[in-house]
């Protein structure tokens, strides 16, 4: 099964990254699609490995709790994968979601993260 999950296309990653993460199964989209070696650049600093990209999981989860993700921009070439996000949670909304991905042998090895919470 694993080694299935490294045959993956950089768009099959990119859309079984988007439909865990908007399902808030961060764990198991962390396991399947997140690289052990993955670098992360977001507006709080570097962020290295799968411990790395479960911190910024709990952070998002913790500034928009169990908030929808709209994904309103979606593209992919090659390697490269670019979405445009917004949320709306009970006392927090994103409108200006942007990550970028290099996706390469069916992981996620490298993402950018920008967004803006605003009260409301």
């Amino acid at each position: 099964m694993l080694d299935d999950l490294r045959h993956r296309s950089a768009a099959e990653v990119f859309d079984d990254h988007l439909r865990l993460a908007s399902e808030h199964r961060f764990k198991e989209d962390i396991e399947r699609n997140v690289s052990p070696d993955i670098v992360i650049l977001e507006r709080r600093g570097i962020f290295r490995g799968r411990a790395g990209a479960r911190e910024l999981a709990r952070l998002l989860e913790q500034e928009l709790p169990g908030a929808p993700y709209v994904y309103t921009n979606r593209l992919v070439e090659g390697r490269v994968a670019f979405l445009e996000w917004t949320a709306r949670g009970e006392h927090a909304r994103v409108r200006d979601g942007a990550d970028s991905f290099v996706i390469e042998d069916g992981w996620i090895v490298a993402q950018t993260i920008h967004y803006t919470v605003e009260e409301g």
